[in-house]
């Protein structure tokens, strides 16, 4: 069986020292920091399943701490447990905001932290059905739908993806590329609820792609408010400090948006590759 990797991160050395000689004889592979540039050191050296993290640390603020680790692209998706003796409100709030899921305060039970590290590891560990930044579907649950239209009639899928979002995540990090997502991700919404109807399914095929399929009549119009609305907002995403630098950006088409579909009609499909193939092709003749 294949040891969990977790990282503590803890200035009362007692403590740390306590916490990981338990988690080493559970069968887990533990380091140790009591600084936060240390823990950042250390996460972007070493595969993590899971991090512990006092707020309090002699050189970051544990929610700074959290915002970095959340930035980097190699543990952005990584469980964060705190473990603090703050006990407001404000403080879990703020935690759970920057994505920790998980918050025991000092002190614990062991036992039971023990409880909440493999729960936190396990849920890490199975794929979701959901997109965890959109909250819509992804990956099989797609397909399927996909698969279901190939012996249907009267559909249409429409796929568009957002330019150049990838340069946007480099230069502004990922909160703020999870915050485009969710933006167009409401675009979308509201685009088939006023055009489409309710069976109407949103979806990814990629975590910068999206998928929908509705029926002949309503995708032209759904394309079209989908592509007007992010036009219209696009230099809203971009942070005020950066206006220039958002207009340089649009004018180069950055987080435009490239997007074609396939109607039943275009079939048929042998199987669920040639449609993807056929809707690729769609989309690629749109940007030509």
């Amino acid at each position: 069986m294949n040891k969990s990797h977790i990282l503590i991160v803890e200035d009362d050395l007692d403590l740390s020292e306590m916490v990981s000689s338990y988690f080493r004889v559970q069968n887990y592979d533990v380091l140790t920091a009591a600084w936060g540039e240390e823990a950042l050191q250390l996460a972007d050296e070493n595969s993590l399943d899971l991090i512990m993290l006092d707020i309090r640390l002699p050189d970051i603020d544990g929610f700074e701490l959290c915002r970095q680790l959340r930035n980097n692209r190699k543990t952005q998706d990584t469980p964060i447990i705190f473990l603090t003796e703050k006990r407001d409100r404000v403080d879990k709030l703020q935690g759970l905001e920057l994505g920790v899921v998980d918050y025991i305060t000092k002190p614990f039970d062991i036992q039971e932290l023990r409880l909440r590290v493999r729960n936190a590891i396990s849920r890490a560990q199975t794929p979701a059905a959901t997109n965890p930044v959109t909250d819509i579907p992804e990956g099989d649950l797609v397909d399927e739908k996909l698969t279901a239209l190939m012996s249907g009639r009267d559909w249409a899928v429409l796929e568009f993806s957002i330019e150049s979002l990838s340069s946007f995540r480099e230069r502004y990090g990922f909160v703020a590329a999870d915050d485009v997502l969710r933006a167009v991700t409401l675009m979308v919404r509201n685009a088939v609820r006023e055009y489409g109807e309710e069976e109407d399914f949103i979806g990814h095929m990629g975590p910068e792609n999206f998928v929908i399929i509705t029926n002949p009549d309503a995708v032209e119009d759904i394309q079209d408010r989908i592509e007007r609305r992010i036009a219209q907002s696009r230099e809203y995403f971009y942070p005020l400090r950066d206006r220039v630098r958002a207009k340089e950006a649009m004018e180069e088409n950055h987080l435009s948006i490239v997007s074609g579909f396939l109607t039943d009609d275009k079939g048929p499909f042998d199987n669920l590759e040639a449609l993807k193939a056929k809707l690729s092709a769609t989309i690629a003749s749109a940007t030509d």
